[in-house]
């Protein structure tokens, strides 16, 4: 994907391109003598899960008044294409920077300086960030750099994945009775320390590559190996399927189906108000899938 520039006598330019040009630039300080009082500015978008149709308005005439529009993989691609299918067209130009797993092609970095040259160059800039930008989206620090270099930047929530997926396969995270409370985490976390029983719901991010071990993990503490687990694949997307099992059974299950990024992992007796959840689990403790 290519991004156009106001450089003389450029072309276009493609997103590495863009990235080194924001690494060959420093960023000047908050007190630089350089900086323009009517550079552009910085929106910070939560695109949601994927489905256009969760996107916030504020969130949408974010990006109809954009310039340039800094791009996650995950959710933000979705919404973009998403808009484009129902009619929705954007002017502004669009910079890829999203991030496969284990593969990251723009570094951090290089996105945190991308987004400072563009605002410097003038340019009204949403960065568009999967689910919502301070849920494991390192939305706090791109503010942070973007505040620490004089440029104006706020921020648009978004529907984060931790709640609307589960949502789609009929698992609520809380629920009188069942569960009071819910935990959120990444897949690359240390979850050793994290107490409570099936009533404290636990939601995994990022948890495909390192489910056996949170699997085995989690079932040390209170909640045992016949605590219920359900995976949702691709929420909201065309691959999008419901896998129902047990902390004892979901990492053979996972293996077995096939499973894959991206993917919600919900761990606790919530997972028995799904529709999935009945007729998934048989009184051997297997379990099949149902898929949406």
């Amino acid at each position: 994907m290519t991004a156009a520039t106001n450089d003389p006598g450029s072309a276009t330019r493609t997103t590495t391109e863009w990235a080194k040009l924001a690494v060959s630039h420093p960023v000047a300080s908050p007190t630089s003598p350089t900086r323009d009082p009517a550079t552009g500015r910085v929106t910070l978008v939560g695109a949601g899960p994927g489905d256009a149709g969760l996107l916030t308005i504020r969130g949408l005439r974010a990006l109809e008044a954009a310039d340039v529009i800094v791009a996650d993989r995950l959710g933000a691609r979705g919404v973009l294409d998403g808009l484009a299918a129902e009619g929705v067209e954007l002017r502004a130009e669009v910079v890829d920077v999203g991030k496969l797993p284990g593969h990251h092609a723009v570094p951090q970095d290089a996105i945190n300086a991308l987004l400072v040259t563009l605002a410097r160059d003038g340019k009204r800039v949403v960065r568009l960030k999967g689910g919502d930008p301070f849920i494991f989206g390192r939305g706090g620090e791109e503010v942070a750099f973007c505040r620490d270099a004089g440029v104006d930047v706020d921020v648009v929530p978004g529907i984060t994945s931790a709640i609307s997926v589960p949502a789609i396969a009929g698992i609520p995270l809380t629920h009188r009775g069942l569960a009071t409370t819910f935990t959120v985490v990444t897949g690359h976390d240390q979850i050793q320390s994290l107490g409570g029983g099936r009533d404290h719901t636990v939601v995994l991010l990022m948890g495909i590559g390192t489910l056996a071990n949170s699997a085995i993990t989690l079932a040390r503490g209170e909640r045992g190996g016949d605590c219920p687990v359900a995976i949702i694949e691709d929420g909201y997307g065309p691959r999008q399927r419901v896998t129902v099992g047990t902390l004892s059974t979901i990492a053979l299950q996972a293996a077995r189906r096939g499973i894959r990024s991206p993917a919600v992992v919900v761990v606790g007796d919530v997972v028995t108000l799904s529709p999935y959840a009945p007729a998934a689990l048989d009184a051997s403790g297997t379990a099949a899938a149902g898929a949406r």
